[in-house]
């Protein structure tokens, strides 16, 4: 058990881990515990739509998919040019010390061989998850982040993907929440009720 509360404490790591590469947009942050978070939704989504998908795959592999960085710290794609990362070891140290270190290590091997229909939409869900970043921070007026979706979007593998990408470019990110009830947004009530 002590094992496992090393696990779990480790996993709170990445609540602390930041993502490196909002560093070179130039605005923008979050953890890589909120990035996993939102890959994981976007997992479930692609899996829904593809019959063929074992949903709980896909979600177990874009959850452990950044797992080693709460030991290696985040690498973007300059960091990558430049520094080499032993993630294979990480993935066996913390392996050797979880009861599901099988698992575990083959969980993120599949991820990296990208070759199953589950990897292929958990890295969609990753990039997905950075393309809605992109949205988000260009609707604020991050020119920036026009720049970076056309690399991002190339990255995709699967249709559903692509279309979900450029559902999300079309989409103001803030209209979900903010509607065009203007009696609501002026006096926080319907017309007619007290």
């Amino acid at each position: 058990m002590k094992n496992l509360a090393n696990f779990l404490f480790e996993v709170g790591m990445l609540k602390r881990t930041p993502r490196s590469g909002f560093q070179f947009l130039g605005s923008g942050s979050e953890s890589v515990a909120e990035h996993i978070f939102r890959a994981a939704m976007i997992g479930y989504t692609l899996a829904r739509l593809d019959p063929e998908a074992d949903l709980g795959k896909v979600l177990q592999l874009c959850l452990f998919h950044d797992l080693p960085e709460a030991r290696t710290g985040d690498m973007n794609y300059v960091n990558k040019k430049y520094v080499a990362v032993d993630e294979k070891k990480a993935v066996a140290d913390l392996a050797a010390t979880l009861p599901f270190g099988a698992d575990y290590r083959a969980t993120v091997e599949e991820f990296c061989r990208n070759e199953s229909r589950e990897a292929r939409l958990a890295h969609d869900a990753d990039q997905l998850e950075m393309i809605l970043s992109l949205k988000e921070y260009r609707d604020l007026g991050n020119r920036y982040a026009e720049q970076w979706y056309p690399f991002t979007l190339q990255r995709l593998k699967t249709e559903s993907a692509r279309e979900l990408a450029a559902a999300i470019w079309e989409t103001d990110s803030s209209r979900w929440w903010f509607d065009s009830d203007q009696e609501w947004w002026i006096n926080g009530r319907k017309p007619g009720k007290d």
